[in-house]
């Protein structure tokens, strides 16, 4: 069994190439562009981590793998247009460089390539696998159509919020894992924990990732701090903030949201931190994370086979800053 760090070095000489013609250099090198800003590639992985759990990787799952990552930068470039995002992994988003025309475009031809990736898969899989993917791609646009849906309501609740963030980040994650499995043989069971493992291990990543948007360092986060509160995104940190404040706090935070003042960000953050939502947010992300290995736990292969998932969810989830 290979380590996460070990799978991606691997995926990264295999995805390093070009992945668009010469041609029509004005909307190939916008998606080029992203691509070549890296990131840690954990989706495409998560493919490769469930093809393994299972039997050895093959061929169909570096396409598979390829189409994942493919697909997630083509949402992140539509993504950063709609949250009007200035940075991504620390350098100019796709359309703060290249424009919003451009960027939307770049992102379409990104969707198209993923499919041609997709269609190199064996056809004793391909149809599985089409399935899936089509059934993830939809939920991650719904997913983001309710972030939108929900900057312009006054109020959203927590189970409202959590259907959200599973829906437009953790499906994703899942969909990966169980795309590998269903290449690597497994059977519809351990398919199920495996999905429920990345879905829950999703959402607990999307927990911290909100947290770090307002308590991250930029430097090491790759994004603007304080990006969530500009967009009056209604994340858990707002959710449970409005939930727990005093009258007093809670007038406060409404006429923030209501107005783009220059210290917006810095005021939300200390209402945020009257509000204790760090010590809560750390409860509600181990709970995922109970469930996440749970899951793991109760899909039937040898511990052993295990050990990277579990090390996996370590490193997505104690990042220190």
């Amino acid at each position: 069994m290979q380590s996460f760090i070990e799978l991606s070095k691997l995926f990264e000489e295999k995805f390093s190439i070009r992945h668009f013609p010469a041609h029509t250099a004005t909307l190939y090198e916008p998606a080029q562009y992203i691509l070549q800003l890296g990131g840690k590639r954990v989706r495409p992985v998560c493919v490769l981590m469930g093809n393994e759990l299972f039997c050895d990787i093959i061929p169909d799952a570096y396409h598979a793998a390829t189409a994942i990552e493919l697909f997630h930068n083509f949402s992140l470039i539509h993504d950063d247009i709609m949250d009007k995002a200035p940075i991504r992994r620390g350098m100019e988003t796709v359309h703060q460089k290249y424009g919003e025309s451009t960027a939307l475009l770049a992102g379409d031809v990104m969707f198209v390539r993923a499919y041609e990736y997709l269609n190199k898969i064996a056809i004793n899989n391909l149809q599985k696998v089409l399935h899936l993917f089509n059934q993830t791609a939809a939920a991650v646009c719904e997913g983001q159509q309710l972030d939108m849906d929900f900057e312009k309501r006054i109020t959203v609740s927590l189970d409202e919020y959590v259907g959200m963030i599973t829906l437009k980040t953790s499906v994703l994650l899942a969909a990966s894992l169980q795309l590998g499995a269903i290449l690597g043989g497994a059977g519809e069971g351990n398919q199920h924990h495996l999905y429920e493992f990345g879905k829950n291990l999703g959402i607990a990543f999307q927990v911290q990732d909100d947290y770090l948007d307002v308590f991250g360092n930029p430097e090491k986060f790759g994004k603007q701090v304080g990006g969530d509160i500009l967009s009056n995104k209604k994340t858990f940190l707002l959710i449970h903030s409005m939930e727990t404040a005093s009258p007093e706090q809670l007038k406060a935070l409404q006429q923030l949201m209501q107005n783009n003042a220059p210290d917006k960000v810095e005021k939300v953050t200390e209402l945020f931190k009257e509000c204790k939502v760090d010590e809560w947010a750390k409860a509600l992300k181990d709970k995922y994370l109970q469930t996440a290995l749970q899951h793991l736990e109760d899909t039937a292969v040898i511990a052993i086979r295990k050990k990277p998932l579990m090390e996996l969810a370590a490193y997505l989830i104690q990042r220190d800053y």
